[in-house]
């Protein structure tokens, strides 16, 4: 396709997405990552500009994630949520892992990317869905995601430990991190109560908030790490500042309106783009398998927790935790860039992460929502 019709399509497309969204009452990222990847059968390939948008936009998500934490529901139910997002995390891990190694038969480092690249949980969407479905507010939704960050911390440490070889810049990156978050965390202030800068149309408060998302990415891609993580640890230090007063809850409503009108969906859009369906064809049944796997593997470490902690929506949970999207994706391009997978393999385990993507907030939001009316009385109650 021609390179500079590509940016005309993609706008088409995320128009599209939303419209479809509206008409099917599902979640407009499932519609984005399967327009996506139907262009990317037909020639549409992400341009670099795209690629940077789209993960400017996982992090823009993971930040409003953190904003969205109840910090008083996560120390009350820290056990619970360490406990299904640990297990989240394990199960899956081993479970892909060991059927790529002794049945497969990939080696032990290729197998270690498929289990890192198949036990992830996305933030992204779970955040998405749960904000478009009203339930970001809910103790269902908080929990959720609480236990959502227990998984992608237990992702991010494998990679490390496993892969990552720690260097200066390394270390630059983590003591910029801490920096950046310690500063906004105590002057942040100064930013959302200055009166000179309220309700004014060059929106300085948002333009602050980027700034510190870039600085994260910056650092990151120096250090060889990836953002996400201070990302969600920022806004979640930061969630004070957007419930204080309505203002500040205005602030967070523009962000999210600048968000989703272009910068989240080239996320969304650009994730099904990097599905190869010829190559997945060409290993279809380990597909299946490796679907039905982390589908088993996360329901066995999610719903029994859940029955038991979060009954009304013990389901929902389990089935928006087997999402995938942005850890699993990073997991399988590094595989693939350090020479630790091959191309079909990087096309298997990404197709799996994005068809997860699609399939259980799909059938989570037909006939799993949970009845939250009373949930979001309690929660703000």
């Amino acid at each position: 396709m021609n390179p500079i019709a590509e940016p005309l399509v993609v706008g088409i497309i995320i128009l599209g997405a939303s419209l479809i969204s509206l008409r099917l009452g599902l979640s407009v990222a499932i519609i984005e990552i399967g327009l996506g990847l139907i262009a990317g059968q037909f020639g549409l390939q992400p341009q670099e500009w795209m690629v940077y948008l789209a993960g400017f936009g996982s992090i823009v998500l993971t930040f409003l994630a953190g904003t969205e934490i109840d910090t008083k529901l996560m120390r009350e139910k820290f056990k619970e949520s360490f406990l299904i997002g640990s297990l989240s995390f394990l199960l899956p891990f081993l479970g892909a892992a060991a059927f790529t190694y002794l049945v497969a038969h990939w080696s032990a480092q290729a197998s270690l990317i498929a289990g890192a690249a198949l036990s992830t949980t996305s933030l992204a969407v779970v955040y998405s869905v749960l904000v478009e479905t009203g339930l970001s507010g809910t103790r269902v939704g908080k929990f959720l995601m609480a236990s959502t960050f227990i998984t992608d911390i237990g992702t991010a440490l494998a990679l490390s430990v496993l892969f990552v070889k720690p260097t200066l810049f390394t270390a630059l990156f983590l003591v910029i991190s801490v920096i950046v978050i310690v500063f906004a965390t105590r002057f942040s202030h100064l930013v959302f109560d200055n009166p000179r800068w309220k309700n004014k149309v060059t929106e300085p408060e948002i333009k602050y908030i980027f700034l510190l998302l870039l600085a994260f990415m910056f650092f990151a891609r120096v250090g060889d790490s990836h953002a996400v993580l201070p990302a969600f640890v920022l806004g979640l230090l930061m969630s004070k500042h957007f419930t204080e007063t309505s203002e500040t809850k205005a602030v967070r409503n523009r962000l999210r309106t600048v968000a989703y009108a272009i910068i989240t969906p080239l996320f969304f859009v650009v994730g099904g783009m990097r599905v190869s369906l010829p190559l997945i064809v060409s290993s279809l049944g380990l597909f299946f398998v490796l679907f039905f796997l982390k589908m088993v593997t996360k329901f066995l470490g999610v719903y029994f927790l859940s029955r038991k902690f979060i009954p009304g929506g013990a389901m929902y949970t389990t089935l928006l935790m087997s999402t995938g999207l942005t850890f699993g994706t990073i997991a399988s391009a590094f595989g693939l860039a350090s020479g630790l997978i091959d191309q079909v393999q990087y096309s298997v385990l990404v197709g799996v992460v994005v068809v997860s993507a699609v399939v259980p907030t799909f059938v989570a939001q037909k006939w799993f929502m949970p009845v939250h009316s009373e949930d979001i009385m309690a929660c703000h109650g």
